[in-house]
C-alpha cells in the first residue's frame, strides 16, 4: 500500500509540475499544496455541473498558484471601485508578474456595464504606468491569466496601436502551442466577440487553425458542448470535427479506440448539455443527422426530467431543423401537453410554430392550443394569435370548436389586419382560405390593387413566396366564394412565370411522366406539367369524352389556363382530369393527410371542374413494372369517372 501511495503521490507532482508555466519556480510547498488540491477537487466536483460559457469554464479552472495568496492579491480580489486598484501602484506594494495582469483583469469587471468610465481610466497615467509593467513582465505571466488578460485589454477598449495590446498578442502567438484546448476556444470567443481590429483576426485565424488540429484534446462532454457553442460557428472544419466527437452510428464502434471515447462524451450529457447542443445547430442551420440521431436516441432511453424551457427549446431545435423523430416527437408533445396550464400565449405560440415545422399534429396538443386561445381572447396579442393561426394552416387543423375559434380570429384581426406588415397580411389570408374561413373583406385587402402591386415585379424569394400565397388567394375568389365582386388580380399578373416550372423533378416526378406519356401515345392527347392561372401546376391534364376516349386537349377552351388555348368548347360529357402526384413531403409526418397547403391545391382543382387523379407517393412505390403503372393509372382514370357520374 505504501509504494502505492508514493506512486500516486508521484503521478499528482508530476502533473503539477507539468501545469505550471516553464519560467516559474516551484517550491516544496507549492508542490504539497497541489497534491492536496488535486486529491480534495478531483473526490469533491460535482460531474453534472455545466459551464453557461466560456468564461466560467475557464475562470472555474484549478489554479496552480507557486506561492500562497498575500495582500496584494486578497486587495485585488476584494476591489469594488477602479480607484482601489489604481492606489495599489502607489509604491507601498510590491507587484509581481501577475498582479499587473490580475488588476487589468479585475478593471474590466468592474467597468464591464460602464463604457463611459473606460476612455477617462486609458487617460490615466496611473493606467498607463500599469500597461507599461505589465509589458516588461509579459513573458511571466501564466497562461491562464494571459488568455484572460487579453480579452480584459480588449473589452477595455485599449486603442489598435497600443503596443502593449500587440506585446499580449504576440505573447499568445509565442505560447499557442503550450496553451490548453479551452484557452484557445476562450481566446478565439474574445478576438471574435470584443474586437474588430485587423490584427485581432488575423490572431483568431491563427486560433482557429490550432483547434481543428488539436480537437481530439478534448475530453470533457461539458467542455465539448460549451465550445460548440461559442467558437463552432467561427469555423466549417472545426464544427465537423466537434460534431464528429458526437457520432453515435453503428460503424463508429468498431472505429478507432479514440471514437469509441469520443461516443461515451454523449452518454455524460444531461438534458441541459442535449438542448444547448441542439439549439446551437438550429442557430446556425446545421443539420447534422448522426448528430441528432444521437441525441434523440438518448432522448427517449434516458429518464430524463425536462423542464417548460427545456421542452420549448428542443421543439424548437427540432422544428427549425426539420428533424422527424417519431419517439422524440411523440414525448416533447406529451410533456407538453401536460403544461399547458402554466404556458404563456407566447410560449403557446412558439410550440405550436415549432410542431408544424416538423409536420407533427398532435391533436390533443393543438386542441389545447386552440382552447388556450379561447381562454385567454382578451388578453393574447395578435402577433401569437399570428402565430397559431399559420401553424393550424400549415398542418390543416380545425379546431373542436371552430365557429368560436374563428370568430375570435375575425374580431382580433378586423382592425387590426391594415397596420400589420404587407407580407404577413398575405400569409393570414392565405391561412383563412386553407382553412376556408376567410371573408370577402380580408380577400378585398390583400387582391386590392394598391396592395399586391408591390409584389407584381418582386425579384427576392421571400417576394416570389408572397406573390404565389396572392394567386392562391385569387383563386380563393374565384372558385370558392362566388359572391365575390372583386378586385382580382390582372390577367397578365395570372400568367405562369418561368420559375413555376423551373424546378428539380423528382423520381417519382420522372417515373409518372414516362409513364404518362406512353399511355396518352401520342401528345395531342393530353398535356404535361401545366401551369395553371391558380398558381397551381398539374403534373397532367387529359380530356376525355363521354365514351372515355381521349381528346385533343390543345383544340378545345381551357378556362384555367392564363392564356387561352384551342377555340372550340369541350362537348357534352366530356370530362377534364388532372393528375396530381403527391410526394413524402406533402404530408403530415406519420400520416396520409395532406399538408394545408396541398389541400387547398386539390380543393381549387376540384373547383375549377376537373376530376382528380391522385398518385400518392406510398402506393406508387409498391408499383415494381411499367405494366403495373399503366394499369394503377388507368384504374384510378376510370375510378374517377366513376365517382363523378355516381354523384
Amino acid at each position: 500500500m505504501a509504494a502505492h501511495l508514493v506512486k500516486r503521490c508521484t503521478c499528482l507532482l508530476r502533473e503539477a509540475a507539468r501545469q505550471a508555466p516553464a519560467m516559474a519556480p516551484v517550491g516544496r510547498l507549492r508542490l504539497a499544496r497541489v497534491a492536496h488540491k488535486t486529491l480534495t477537487s478531483s473526490a469533491t466536483s460535482p460531474i453534472s455541473h455545466f459551464p453557461g460559457s466560456l468564461v466560467e469554464l475557464v475562470e472555474k479552472e484549478q489554479v496552480f498558484t507557486p506561492y500562497i495568496e498575500n495582500q496584494v492579491d486578497h486587495l485585488i480580489k476584494k476591489a469594488a471601485r477602479p480607484e482601489e486598484l489604481l492606489e495599489l501602484l502607489d509604491g507601498s506594494h510590491h507587484l509581481d508578474n501577475n498582479h499587473a495582469a490580475l488588476v487589468l483583469i479585475r478593471l474590466s469587471h468592474l467597468l464591464s456595464e460602464k463604457p463611459e468610465d473606460k476612455a477617462l481610466l486609458i487617460q490615466d497615467a496611473r493606467f498607463q504606468q500599469l500597461l507599461c509593467l505589465l509589458n516588461s513582465q509579459i513573458n511571466l505571466v501564466w497562461h491562464g491569466t494571459l488568455s484572460r488578460l487579453l480579452r480584459s485589454l480588449y473589452a477595455l477598449g485599449l486603442p489598435r496601436t497600443s503596443k502593449e495590446l500587440q506585446s499580449v498578442e504576440q505573447e499568445v502567438r509565442w505560447r499557442m502551442r503550450k496553451l490548453k484546448y479551452k484557452h484557445l476556444a476562450f481566446l478565439a470567443d474574445s478576438c471574435a466577440t470584443l474586437s474588430q481590429e485587423q490584427h485581432s483576426q488575423e490572431l483568431l485565424t491563427e486560433l482557429l487553425m490550432h483547434l481543428e488540429r488539436r480537437w481530439t484534446e478534448i475530453e470533457d462532454g461539458r467542455t465539448l458542448v460549451t465550445i460548440m457553442m461559442k467558437v463552432g460557428h467561427l469555423s466549417e472544419p472545426l464544427m465537423n470535427r466537434l460534431e464528429d466527437k458526437h457520432s453515435l452510428e453503428k460503424r463508429a464502434w468498431q472505429a478507432a479506440p479514440k471514437v469509441t471515447q469520443c461516443l461515451e462524451l454523449v452518454e455524460q450529457f444531461g438534458p441541459d448539455e442535449l438542448r444547448k447542443v441542439l439549439v446551437t445547430l438550429a442557430a446556425q442551420s446545421r443539420r447534422s443527422v448522426p448528430l441528432l440521431r444521437a441525441i434523440s436516441y438518448h432522448l427517449v432511453q434516458k429518464p430524463f426530467s425536462l423542464t417548460k424551457s427545456v421542452l420549448l427549446d428542443l421543439a424548437y431545435a427540432y422544428g427549425k431543423l426539420g428533424f422527424h423523430q417519431t419517439q422524440v416527437s411523440q414525448r416533447l408533445a406529451a410533456d407538453l401537453l401536460s403544461l399547458m396550464p402554466s404556458l404563456t400565449s407566447g410560449e403557446v405560440a412558439r410550440c405550436a410554430k415549432s410542431f408544424a415545422l416538423l409536420k407533427w399534429l398532435n391533436l390533443p396538443l393543438y386542441e389545447a392550443f386552440a382552447q388556450h386561445v379561447l381562454n385567454r381572447a382578451q388578453d393574447i396579442t395578435v402577433p401569437h394569435l399570428c402565430s397559431i393561426l399559420l401553424a393550424f394552416a400549415r398542418l390543416n387543423f380545425h379546431p373542436d370548436q371552430e365557429d368560436e375559434f374563428f370568430s375570435l380570429v375575425h374580431e382580433k384581426l378586423g382592425s387590426e389586419l391594415p397596420s400589420l406588415e404587407p407580407a404577413l397580411q398575405v400569409d393570414l389570408v392565405w391561412a383563412l382560405c386553407v382553412l376556408q374561413q376567410a371573408r370577402e373583406a380580408e380577400l378585398q385587402a390583400v387582391l386590392h390593387p394598391e396592395f399586391h402591386i408591390q409584389f407584381l415585379g418582386g425579384k427576392s424569394q421571400k417576394d416570389q413566396n408572397t406573390f404565389q400565397k396572392l394567386l392562391h388567394i385569387n383563386a380563393t375568389a374565384m372558385l370558392e366564394h362566388p359572391e365575390y365582386s372583386g378586385p382580382l388580380l390582372p390577367a397578365s399578373a395570372v400568367a405562369p412565370r418561368p420559375s413555376a416550372l423551373d424546378r428539380k423533378v423528382t423520381p417519382l416526378q420522372k417515373e409518372l411522366q414516362e409513364t404518362l406519356k406512353g399511355l396518352l401515345g401520342s401528345a395531342d392527347r393530353g398535356s404535361l406539367e401545366v401551369a395553371t392561372q391558380y398558381g397551381w401546376v398539374l403534373d397532367a391534364e387529359v380530356l376525355l369524352d363521354s365514351d372515355g376516349q381521349f381528346l385533343p386537349v390543345r383544340d378545345f377552351v381551357a378556362p384555367h389556363l392564363a392564356q387561352p388555348t384551342g377555340s372550340q368548347p369541350p362537348p357534352a360529357g366530356a370530362k377534364r382530369l388532372a393528375f396530381l402526384r403527391w410526394e413524402f413531403p406533402n404530408f403530415s409526418t406519420r400520416s396520409k393527410d395532406l399538408l394545408g397547403r396541398f389541400v387547398l391545391a386539390r380543393r381549387h382543382i376540384l373547383a375549377a371542374g376537373f376530376l382528380i387523379v391522385d398518385v400518392p407517393f406510398y402506393e406508387w412505390l409498391e408499383l415494381k413494372s411499367e405494366w403495373q403503372k399503366g394499369a394503377y393509372l388507368k384504374d384510378k382514370m376510370r375510378k374517377a369517372v366513376a365517382e363523378e357520374l355516381a354523384k
